[in-house]
């Protein structure tokens, strides 16, 4: 039995670890189902029988509660969750929108475009409501435009830190609805179907060019005759 990760593994090449004096262990099968309370030496035969391995994961729980488990894959599926959380962080900036409390609807509209292009990208944004002079004395204009804000980009995003004031001004932060490497996945595949559409309507313009000009070599050119070199202008 060896420690690793604040847990205790007991496979076939170890013995039980002096530490446990215990008897017997709360044992939980390899799907997760409760076999029930056993001895240790039963609970070290079943995993010899299924080539596994006997995690301690409940050390202070009476009796120590143990897994059945590929502590191998364990431990691999678990490095790569953390690289995954670590990559997701990385990439992950927070972006910063200021608004002022009595802001226009035009201004409001382009400030919202912004806010939805950074979410759309993965990204979260810091939405700052800046209070000058008496508009300090009404937080609420804050407050509410930062709702409707919210409101309004609810399919992109949503609040991850509710409004707050911290001074003369007001912060909300809002989180994607979906993750870095996903809006860049979209954003790939919509750039794709840009390019295709693109490709598409060049390769018809040349349909049409080329066959326009089969047309007309295959009309014969007609002859120009006295009248054709007349001036229109001159009356006859």
């Amino acid at each position: 039995m060896k420690m690793a990760n604040k847990e205790w593994i007991i496979s076939n090449e170890f013995r039980i670890n002096e530490r446990i004096r215990v008897p017997e262990v709360r044992l939980v099968g390899p799907q997760g189902e409760q076999v029930g309370i056993v001895k240790v030496e039963q609970a070290l035969q079943l995993a010899r029988e299924h080539d596994l391995d006997l995690v301690e994961v409940a050390p202070d729980a009476r009796p120590p509660v143990c897994k059945l488990m590929d502590y191998g894959k364990f431990k691999y599926e678990n490095a790569q969750k953390a690289r995954e959380s670590r990559r997701n962080q990385a990439n992950t900036v927070l972006k910063e929108m200021k608004l002022r409390p009595k802001i226009d609807d035009h201004d409001y509209e382009t400030k919202k475009g912004h806010v939805v292009r950074f979410l759309r990208g993965g990204d979260k944004v810091k939405i700052t409501i800046m209070f000058r002079g008496r508009e300090q004395s009404r937080p609420e204009l804050g407050t509410n435009l930062l709702r409707q804000l919210a409101e309004d980009v609810i399919e992109d995003g949503t609040v991850e830190q509710a409004p707050r004031q911290e001074g003369r001004n007001m912060h909300m932060v809002l989180a994607p609805t979906r993750k870095k490497s996903e809006a860049r996945a979209a954003e790939a595949a919509q750039r794709e179907q840009r390019a295709a559409a693109r490709q598409a309507a060049a390769d018809e313009e040349k349909r049409v060019e080329a066959e326009l000009r089969a047309r007309g070599a295959s009309q014969p050119k007609k002859k120009k005759g006295p009248a054709d070199n007349l001036d229109p202008d001159i009356d006859l």
